[in-house]
């Protein structure tokens, strides 16, 4: 008789530079046997050289830090291969900070005095390649925070987009309203597998890691159409 190869634990590496957070997170993760703290860093540069030995596949990455910030790790980690998937931690629901992070592909953003349930199950979705913010989330984070140079994002984000044809283009738009793939499927009578598929060419066109990216391209184009049903 066979028996089932068990799943192997999700590895995690916490980045933060206040010893009593990094105790208190390691505690919350303690209870989930599917999740295993493999390193602790306390500034950016340790996360990176810690993240190059042990190969988390999540990283709970806060953003101020001293010497090499939280911001400047993501986009560092982000752009490896294979990337862990990185998960930003703030005090902030709405920071500029966050938007930098989001667009140099982390899988979202928990705030520090996330539940533990919360935080396991973030975890676990990060892991699989799931965004940890919901649609309203991402809708209110983009509609509050703006960048300075928002002419000249736009110019660079419509001629991105410009890569997508045109039923690609109106579900990168329902995503920018942050809309699900149910939602979208509803109003443009399309199979949800129809839409899924859509989304995966969408993601692989703009060489996206999520759909929170996608939202946040729309958004730079403005092209982002706000929920009124």
């Amino acid at each position: 008789m066979t028996h089932p190869t068990p799943a192997l634990p999700t590895d995690v590496l916490l980045a933060d530079d206040d010893p009593v957070v990094r105790f208190g997170l390691k505690m919350m993760l303690s209870g989930a046997a599917d999740l295993r703290v493999v390193a602790e860093a306390s500034d950016g540069a340790e996360a990176v050289e810690l993240a190059r030995r042990h190969h988390p596949d999540v990283v709970l990455m806060d953003i101020r830090m001293p010497g090499t910030d939280g911001l400047t790790a993501t986009e560092t980690l982000r752009s490896r291969t294979p990337a862990p998937q990185v998960i930003v931690l703030t005090t902030f629901d709405a920071d500029a900070h966050v938007l930098r992070a989001l667009r140099a592909g982390a899988a979202g953003f928990l705030l520090k005095d996330t539940p533990p349930d919360e935080l396991v199950v973030a975890i676990r979705h990060a892991a699989q390649g799931r965004p940890v913010l919901s649609p309203e989330v991402t809708r209110r984070l983009i509609a509050r925070v703006a960048g300075s140079d928002q002419d000249t994002r736009r110019v660079a984000a419509r001629r991105r987009l410009d890569a997508l044809g045109d039923r690609e283009r109106a579900v990168a738009v329902e995503i920018g309203a942050g809309r699900s793939n149910a939602e979208i499927a509803a109003r443009h009578h399309l199979g949800l597998t129809t839409v899924k598929t859509h989304v995966s060419a969408i993601l692989a066109k703009l060489d996206l890691n999520n759909r929170v990216q996608v939202a946040l391209l729309v958004h730079d184009a403005g092209l982002a159409q706000p929920d009124q049903d």
